[in-house]
C-alpha cells in the first residue's frame, strides 16, 4: 500500500522526548519526506501531539516503532491517506 500520509496522536512526557528527538526519530524512516508536529493539550505530567507525517510508501509499523523507540506513544490513527494521489477530507453538509 503508498501509504502517503498518516495524522497520529501522540502522548509525550513533559520532561523526555523532545519534539526534536521524536521528529528525528520519525524522519529516519525509510519513504517520510515531511513532517508536522502540533502540541494539542499540556497536562500537568504530559503532551498530547498531533503528529501529520506524509512520504511516498512509508511503512507504518516502523514509523510506530520510531516513535515509541523514543518513550512517547502513539494512541490511534486520526486520519490516513493511501493511493496513487492525496485525497483530502470534504465534509458533508446537511
Amino acid at each position: 500500500m503508498n501509504l502517503r500520509r498518516v495524522v497520529l496522536d501522540v502522548d509525550k512526557t513533559v520532561a523526555r522526548p523532545s519534539l526534536l528527538e521524536i521528529a528525528e526519530a520519525i524522519l529516519g524512516v525509510e519513504g517520510v519526506e515531511a513532517l508536522n508536529i502540533t502540541v494539542k493539550e499540556i497536562d500537568i505530567e504530559t503532551l498530547d501531539l498531533v503528529v501529520t507525517i506524509e512520504g511516498q510508501a512509508m511503512d507504518y509499523p516502523k514509523i510506530t516503532a520510531a516513535i515509541e523507540n523514543t518513550g512517547a506513544v502513539v494512541h490511534s490513527i486520526d486520519q490516513l491517506v493511501a493511493g496513487n494521489r492525496m485525497v483530502e477530507y470534504i465534509k458533508a453538509e446537511r
